[in-house]
């Protein structure tokens, strides 16, 4: 399990905020430890959009999750956000948690920490139900903040909360009522997060730098790129170096490099429904690798090398990418 981090005088104060199931629009971002291999490695899985009952494939993609993950020791589960469809949780005692992840995340190598993020479809229901405490005493592995961080010692990784980035989400809702409790006024809400992320960025000396948020910055599948992403995310990432974005929001599996920095964009949405069947053609540079169909992501880093491998529901291999990095030694 994930131990707190207290790296910073605020820890204890998070820690207890976290406790009381508190969420500050502008307070430091809480930081979890998690601990590499033995050899120093770290191995993890990537999955979104899943939360169905074990519909659309959810449960053969969950199969195929705890085979991979059992051939690479993996030491936590990514999941990229709407957990639950079609509209969150309706409140921390919903069946649908134990039916969409207990019940269906059964394998060995699976029972790890799954840190999570919020999606638009989560923000519908009660979202501060999947933040709550009581979902963690129902199913230990469970760990869903609106933003935080996972200090991986190799890696550190930036959960990012997207959904309010997204302006027709507050503008045009088309019918659904999203709890922003926690989140208005919007505009404060982001410039204190992104002054966040953009510290963290800046001070942290960690080997690989990783973001995680719901949302696509490049994509070329149903929704494409997320366009108050591009404008205010990406140039954060840009300016420190980042290594990954990860995310979901399309329900498919895909890599784009950035081709004005070494930024790779992931994909991993595919854990339930897919097959949208609609591409999008206008903005396909640096697209390395696109499927329409469920599946994962799994995740291995060294010192010197990255293993981006994707999955699909079949547990084949779709897509491999190594990248090797530069060890710097001290003379």
């Amino acid at each position: 399990m994930a131990a707190i981090s207290l790296r910073k005088t605020k820890a204890l104060c998070f820690f207890l905020a976290i406790a009381c199931g508190f969420v500050s629009t502008s307070a430091e971002l809480r930081t979890f430890q998690q601990p590499t291999k033995r050899d120093g490695s770290l191995s993890f899985l990537v999955v979104g959009d899943w939360g169905r009952r074990g519909a659309f494939n959810q449960s053969q993609v969950a199969l195929q999750m705890g085979r991979t993950g059992e051939k690479l020791n993996i030491g936590f589960v990514v999941s990229t956000g709407d957990n639950f469809y079609d509209n969150g949780l309706r409140d921390e005692h919903d069946t649908a948690f134990e039916d969409s992840f207990t019940k269906i995340y059964t394998a060995k190598s699976l029972q790890k920490q799954w840190y999570s993020v919020l999606g638009n479809h989560d923000y519908r229901g009660d979202a501060e139900a999947q933040l709550s405490p009581v979902l963690r005493n129902i199913d230990s592995r469970w760990l869903c903040l609106r933003s935080f961080i996972v200090d991986a010692e190799l890696a550190e990784i930036i959960f990012v909360d997207t959904s309010p980035f997204v302006e027709k989400y507050f503008t045009e809702t088309d019918g659904h009522n999203y709890d922003w409790r926690g989140i208005t006024p919007r505009k404060p809400y982001i410039k204190n997060l992104l002054n966040d992320v953009e510290s963290v960025l800046m001070e942290s000396t960690a080997k690989w730098k990783i973001v995680v948020g719901h949302h696509a910055i490049r994509s070329v599948g149903h929704h494409g790129d997320t366009q108050e992403l591009v404008n205010l995310l990406l140039p954060i990432l840009k300016a420190n170096n980042v290594d990954f974005y990860m995310n979901g929001h399309d329900h498919c599996l895909e890599h784009i490099s950035d081709t004005e920095s070494p930024i790779q964009f992931l994909t991993s949405g595919a854990g339930s429904k897919a097959w949208r069947g609609d591409v999008k053609d206008e903005n396909r540079r640096g697209l390395n690798f696109f499927y329409d169909g469920q599946g994962f992501m799994s995740v291995q880093l060294t010192q010197s090398e990255a293993d981006i491998v994707f999955y699909d529901v079949f547990g084949k291999i779709l897509h491999r990418w190594n990248a090797q990095k530069q060890l710097h030694l001290s003379s």
